[in-house]
């Protein structure tokens, strides 16, 4: 296979293939992440061409979301049954199979069938708990760095292709745009299927920083129904305070960033007279700006305690979501709202991936931050209908910013209560 001859060439110019599975992974997770961000610049379209209300389009974005957390654990699961290739074909297939046949919808049930149950099970196959796993897997070193990197593809995706989908839509129409999408989701599936490979061992090597001179034989093979799997997993880990604080900390996150602003942000803009592909452009400078600030995150949370990084990003996130609808929506205020909010915007990932593996041990922790995972996206689900009711109900978005500003000021204070680690006893003495 072309992954063997490429780990042994790298080897010679000592290259861990690690990093070429972050590489692969890293493109696969942008592109899902730019499907599961392109509704934003659809809602308006949708709305002109078949009639529908903010709060019907939200419904159908609200179960996406939370269908893409609620899978998270169970694709955890199925990862360690099946693979990681085989995982992510399976989703990129269940994906581009709704896309396609959503270019045919003219019903409202059938966007919610389509964008809303078939895409959140396709896109939650993968999430953020590909990224999870691959870091636990690949590396023992520069852990923290690499869920730094590829935490900031899935935002950075979420919000990078926006400005050009929302250039096609304007000019050719939604469809157009969505299928541009598909086109790069088959280009991600046939680079999956080249190179990505399920453990160190697969090319004969070591994780990244293992010190070991003979690969690591691979694990036996999980026969746990999967199921049975996810859920033990969440049964043991909710014994523990911990798994709660974080859970509903990420709750906080994703009401306050993919539920939220990756939804509403455009529409809001619009309301106040800003153009679609300005506001658009606005969503990706902070995409540009998360990539820098979570790959710092990454590289912060190797290093400090990782419960006071998460004290200051959400309240620093809950500053900047009070102060938005203070800018009047002027350039310069926008411009200071993107760079402050986008240095912010999914840095609470890599430290909560860190106190998910330091509480609940490395083994379990894709499938325990699976479940965590599942709060972010419960909220984003939550934000993301509520912030189209707050538009149809009271014809103003700013309810909804504030809330969740407000939310992310108690979430700070709430990860203050996680205790520190107990110390790891010392050696008897000789």
């Amino acid at each position: 296979m072309i992954s063997n001859w490429l780990a042994a060439t790298l080897a010679r110019r000592n290259i861990h293939y690690g990093w070429v599975m972050v590489g692969v992974t890293f493109l696969t997770a942008l592109i899902a992440a730019g499907t599961v961000g392109a509704p934003g610049v659809f809602i308006v379209p949708l709305q002109k061409e078949f009639g529908w209300t903010t709060a019907e389009i939200s419904s159908a974005l609200s179960i996406r979301f939370i269908l893409f957390g609620l899978m998270a654990p169970f694709a955890a699961a199925l990862m360690n049954r099946y693979g990681l290739r085989n995982v992510v074909l399976a989703a990129q297939l269940i994906v581009v199979s709704g896309l396609l046949a959503s270019l045919m919808m003219t019903q409202v049930w059938q966007l919610m069938l389509l964008w809303g149950v078939v895409i959140g099970i396709g896109t939650g196959m993968t999430a953020l708990v590909l990224g999870a796993t691959i870091a636990a897997r690949w590396f023992v070193a520069r852990r923290g760095l690499v869920v730094g990197i590829l935490t900031a593809s899935v935002a950075t995706g979420q919000l990078a292709f926006l400005p050009l989908l929302a250039s096609l839509t304007e000019s050719f129409g939604w469809r157009i745009a969505l299928s541009l999408i598909c086109i790069m989701l088959c280009f991600s599936a046939f680079m999956v299927l080249l190179v990505m490979r399920d453990r160190p061992s697969d090319v004969s090597l070591r994780p990244f920083g293992d010190e070991g001179t003979e690969p690591l034989p691979a694990p036996p093979p999980s026969n746990a129904p999967i199921v049975a799997a996810a859920l033990g997993a969440l049964r043991d880990a909710s014994k523990s305070s911990v798994f709660w604080i974080l859970f509903a900390t990420f709750f906080v996150c994703g009401a306050s960033t993919n539920g939220l602003v990756q939804v509403h942000l455009i529409p809001m803009c619009l309301d106040f007279g800003i153009p679609q592909v300005q506001a658009a452009g606005l969503l990706a400078a902070m995409g540009i700006f998360d990539f820098v600030g979570t790959i710092v995150s990454g590289w912060l949370s190797d290093r400090y305690d990782n419960r006071y990084l998460l004290f200051w990003y959400y309240g620093l996130r809950g500053l900047s979501l009070l102060f938005l609808p203070f800018t009047d929506f002027t350039f310069y205020g926008l411009s200071l709202f993107a760079v402050f909010y986008g240095l912010d915007w999914i840095a609470t990932v890599p430290p909560t991936v860190r106190l998910t593996a330091q509480r609940f041990g490395a083994e379990r922790a894709n499938l325990v931050f699976g479940w965590i995972f599942a709060g972010h996206q419960l909220g984003a689900g939550a934000a993301a209908f509520g912030g189209g009711l707050s538009r149809t109900l009271y014809e103003s978005y700013l309810p909804a910013f504030f809330i969740a500003g407000a939310l992310c000021i108690i979430a700070a204070l709430i990860v203050l209560a996680i205790s520190r680690p107990a110390p790891k006893p010392a050696a008897a003495a000789a």
